[in-house]
């Protein structure tokens, strides 16, 4: 008997299984999962089916164009997803350690963002400039600010203004969603991608993406303000806003 919501991996057929749980799932339970004597990820959670499809869509076209991403598993009647748990591929390989690792994960974001560039929106989404105008968006809520924190954010993100957009990652430099091998670089756990500017994906250590120090700067507090409200208001979230300036 499956745990409450596992009952899903059903539909992947009779030959799965899973094994135990994985670090990193906060808004969703992941787990490693073995499909037909392959190893593989689930992940429940509470998304959309058109979130969902527009995430497993994205993966299926990068994984088309050459990236190394998590590639979703087909339930055996060829969705791609069910009652919202994911299954996809596992991907190996450890994490950036020096500054020429960080080099080559910028040479993969920069490869994202230019193969998505004109992509619709994430579905209930919203990216860091529709946030001047908008109060909420998925998980965010500027109602639940104090209001000189979202005045602040607002005039971080006012700098982003007229920035191309593409799809981000999202949470590129947490070394824990990169899987380096010596021939490749591949970045997991898209849970957080969405449209936006990609300047919020090149906040990386050592400026890996060689900003200069006027836009490390705007892209640095544009992506201290979107943490701050992704997640607002725990104890990161607090420290982040910290680091955003008065307008």
């Amino acid at each position: 008997m499956w745990p409450m919501g596992w009952e899903a991996l059903e539909q992947w057929g009779d030959d799965v299984a899973r094994i135990e749980p994985l670090a990193g799932g906060v808004a969703n339970d992941v787990w490693s999962v073995r499909v037909n004597g392959r190893l593989a990820v689930g992940r429940l959670g509470a998304r959309s089916d058109a979130d969902l499809a527009w995430e497993t869509e994205l993966l299926q076209y990068l994984d088309g164009e050459g990236l190394t991403v998590p590639v979703p598993i087909p339930t055996t009647d060829g969705r791609m997803f069910a009652d919202g748990l994911v299954l996809m591929t596992y991907v190996e390989g450890g994490p950036p350690e020096t500054e020429a690792d960080w080099r080559r994960v910028t040479d993969t974001l920069r490869q994202l963002h230019r193969l998505t560039q004109g992509r619709a929106q994430r579905p209930g989404w919203r990216s860091s400039t529709d946030l001047l105008r908008a109060e909420t968006g998925t998980k965010i809520d500027l109602g639940a600010m104090p209001p000189e924190g979202v005045a602040r954010c607002r005039a971080a993100w006012a700098r982003l203004a007229g920035h191309q957009t593409c799809v981000v990652h999202g949470d590129p430099n947490n070394a824990g969603n990169v899987r380096m091998t010596a021939d490749r670089v591949a970045l997991i756990d898209w849970d957080e991608s969405h449209v936006d500017v990609p300047d919020l994906d090149l906040v990386l250590p050592n400026n890996a993406a060689g900003l200069d120090d006027g836009a490390l700067d705007i892209a640095a507090q544009a992506s201290a303000a979107w943490e701050a409200v992704v997640c607002w208001d725990d104890e990161y979230a607090v420290k982040r806003l910290a680091e955003v300036r008065a307008a």
